[in-house]
């Protein structure tokens, strides 16, 4: 098995067998992530087995937008005082039902952290913005310094210096 992340190309990479659990990220991939990755909607990243190129996990970057009341008071003083400030989006985040418990899912979420962080020397990015589907998704976010917006505690936020720390060393 070697393991590689890689821009999806949906003439290549088999997403037909995926599941995560989630019917939502799962008919995602497979009915919606070529047409996003097309339209500039949305990157798609998938983790693949090489050389049978079976998607074992994925997620989604774009750029976002959010508002600087929604953020921590103890972050959001720090800033600019415009209304809205710009952040990269990890949109979806899933990992197949079968590769539970070998750490996908934290290989990539340091792979978008990582991804998003290198991007700030061209693109500004104040922080980098998830949305948890359920309980189980929140825990994983918060477990690697993720906080929660004031007025929607599904929706969460790591800050770029954060991000910068995690691969400082």
């Amino acid at each position: 098995m070697v393991l590689k992340i890689e821009l999806l190309d949906g003439q290549r990479h088999i997403r037909s067998d995926f599941s995560c659990g989630k019917d939502s990220l799962d008919t995602y991939l497979c009915k919606q992530a070529t047409q996003d990755l097309k339209r500039k909607v949305a990157t798609i990243f998938v983790l693949v087995d090489h050389p049978q190129m079976l998607v074992l996990g994925y997620y989604t970057l774009s750029a976002y937008t959010v508002h600087i009341s929604a953020l921590g008071e103890e972050f959001a003083k720090h800033l600019s005082r415009y209304p809205a400030l710009p952040a990269t989006l990890l949109g979806r985040l899933a990992v197949d039902h079968g590769q539970r418990g070998k750490r996908f899912g934290e290989f990539l979420l340091m792979d978008a952290l990582k991804r998003s962080l290198d991007t700030t020397s061209q693109i500004a990015s104040l922080a980098v913005i998830a949305e948890a589907l359920d309980g189980e998704a929140l825990r994983f976010y918060l477990r690697y310094g993720f906080r929660q917006f004031n007025q929607h505690p599904m929706k969460l936020y790591l800050p770029m210096k954060l991000v910068a720390g995690l691969f400082a060393r």
